[in-house]
């Protein structure tokens, strides 16, 4: 086990240092925090004392170093445009996006998997049809757009649930579905796919000839082996929906990284965005590694392979 995960450590490793490396460089080309900070308005004595206090006056190659030292200590920096540390700005909103990409992962999985499996089981049905094209339909549509209808039908036209905002389980729900709406489509296409693929194989005909009933051949053995690939997706999918989440939170005025990290951008607070991205990169490539160990114990020959 452990020279299966070695490997799967180092490139985890490998991906976050040039997440950070590139979530460096781009924060220095966006422009000068520091003419923002002053408005336009300071003079060049002022623009340069503030410039030595940030430290942006030293070397590119300098900063870089010790951006890295400080990450090392788990020291993220400070917001030059709230005064505050990072982490506690972070910390402060994570909570939010981390409940609003579970609730859409769930959502996702929970609807996309059963409609992949009845697709399969009946492949070329009107059913199977009509799955595919609201699979095609939820991958098309702008969550935006999606999140402005649900609002408009949901909260206006019928005012059964809030347009925005956090606080109960009724503020998520919109939200919730908007943003899951994209991942459920892919995991409903990837698992009718793979599912159609299990169920030619010969080893399930075996399966029912000694006796086994129909649904645990489904659950028991097809799914079993058509569920990696599915959840690689939804490892994939649970990373991604904190960054995509951008859209869905300004929509919904919800209060979690997304609109941090707009406002960050906005105020060139680079630092800031460096630090949200940090910690996106973190949980991204944690949950993938997650699915990697995953992987090994649901099909041990991955973990042999690797191992051999």
């Amino acid at each position: 086990m452990l020279r299966f995960l070695v490997p799967k450590v180092g490139g985890a490793l490998l991906t976050l240092l040039l997440a950070i490396t590139l979530a460096f460089v781009l924060g220095r080309a966006a422009g000068d925090p520091v003419q923002q900070l002053l408005g336009g308005m300071g003079t060049e004595e002022q623009v340069a004392a503030l410039r030595t206090e940030l430290g942006f006056d030293r070397p590119l190659v300098v900063q870089y170093v010790d951006y890295l030292t400080d990450l090392a200590r788990g020291d993220l920096g400070e917001s030059v445009r709230y005064s505050q540390s990072n982490w506690d700005l972070i910390r402060s909103r994570l909570p939010a996006s981390l409940q609003l990409a579970g609730a859409a992962v769930v959502i996702g999985t929970l609807l996309g998997i059963p409609l992949g499996i009845v697709a399969a089981l009946r492949e070329n049905s009107l059913w199977d049809r009509i799955s595919v094209t609201l699979a095609l339909v939820g991958q098309s549509l702008p969550l935006f757009w999606l999140g402005l209808m649900l609002v408009l039908f949901f909260s206006i036209r019928l005012g059964w649930l809030p347009s925005g905002q956090s606080g109960t389980w009724r503020h998520l729900v919109l939200p919730a579905v908007t943003l899951a709406t994209f991942p459920l489509a892919r995991i409903a296409r990837l698992t009718r796919s793979s599912m159609s693929e299990v169920l030619e194989n010969n080893y399930l005909a075996a399966a029912r000839a000694r006796g086994l009933g129909e649904w645990r051949v489904i659950f028991g053995h097809a799914l079993r082996n058509a569920s990696l690939p599915v959840l690689t997706l939804i490892g994939l999918q649970a990373g991604a929906l904190l960054s995509s989440a951008v859209t869905v939170e300004f929509v919904f005025a919800w209060p979690g990284l997304g609109t941090l990290a707009t406002q960050a951008v906005q105020f060139r607070d680079f630092g800031l965005v460096q630090a949200i991205v940090v910690v996106g990169a973190v949980t991204f490539v944690a949950i993938n590694l997650l699915v990697d160990v995953i992987y090994g114990i649901i099909d041990p020959r991955i973990r042999d392979s690797v191992s051999a």
